[in-house]
């Protein structure tokens, strides 16, 4: 009996990220190369404007790449149609959703839309994805309510379910703890943390809280002026990866203890 070769969900090659400015390029982050398996909880950290969201947008298809190749299930990215691309990948944003007035049930039910006909008709099985969505995000309660008598935190969980309900293997959220309080930031990774690991769906997310994705991350992307670095929470502490993320004029990073303090004036 022949075994089973799992292969990369992500992967990247000598990625450069940037923008063009006057026909230019203007890159933002450079050399970045990884592969993403199965299962995993991976966080993306670094300081304001180093690259994160580009990176994100580039890993989703959003932005082209400046340099190098990113592969979505052994293909190529840039190969994907649009609809093909949203049964293999879901985003979630920072932003609020467009449309608040949706009510939950309705905002979740988009994340069915790649598998619809044309008139936007839920099978059974699109009934059973939301259900199911709903439940692993405790989300039920809502389904009524419109999406603007939402709370920050409620609203995101809201966002998740609609992201899981798309049923991708890969899903990627850009900053998904920005206004929650840190019971909320706390509750919302341990939250991505319990769906990888009861899904083995493969969950990207930008953050600024660092302590907490070294905590519960399986492994970790580190933007830093030094580079890109890309390794387990442990092998990252050990390398010295997160003391180059900031000034050390006013934070340091603690080895021992795995976090961040405030450095004595």
């Amino acid at each position: 009996m022949s075994e089973t070769v799992s292969h990369p969900i992500l992967e990247a090659t000598n990625l450069s990220v940037g923008y063009f400015s006057k026909k230019q390029p203007l890159v933002v982050a450079e050399n970045i190369s990884f592969q993403f398996e199965a299962g995993k909880l991976i966080g993306l950290v670094g300081a304001n404007g180093i690259g994160k969201s580009t990176l994100l947008r580039t890993l989703s298809g959003m932005q082209k790449p400046l340099n190098g190749t990113v592969f979505l299930n052994e293909k190529p990215l840039k190969s994907y149609h649009a609809l093909e691309l949203a049964t293999q990948l879901s985003v979630v944003l920072t932003e609020a959703p467009s449309s608040k007035n949706l009510s939950v049930y309705e905002f979740i039910s988009l994340g069915r839309q790649p598998y619809t006909n044309w008139l936007g008709k839920l099978t059974l099985k699109d009934i059973e994805k939301i259900k199911w969505a709903m439940a692993i995000t405790d989300t039920q309660k809502l389904a009524a309510r419109k999406c603007f008598e939402l709370s920050d935190g409620q609203l995101q969980r809201v966002a998740i379910a609609r992201a899981l309900a798309q049923d991708t293997p890969l899903i990627l959220l850009d900053e998904p703890t920005t206004h929650l309080d840190l019971y909320h930031r706390a509750y919302v990774l341990k939250l991505l943390k319990k769906l990888t690991r009861e899904t083995q769906k493969t969950i990207l997310f930008s953050t600024h809280e660092i302590d907490l994705a070294i905590q519960l991350s399986d492994e970790m992307m580190v933007l830093s002026p030094e580079g890109f670095s890309y390794n387990d929470p442990c092998q990252l502490i050990e390398e010295g990866k997160f003391e180059s993320l900031f000034p050390k004029d006013t934070v340091q990073f603690d080895e021992k203890i795995g976090k961040f303090i405030l450095k004595d004036s």
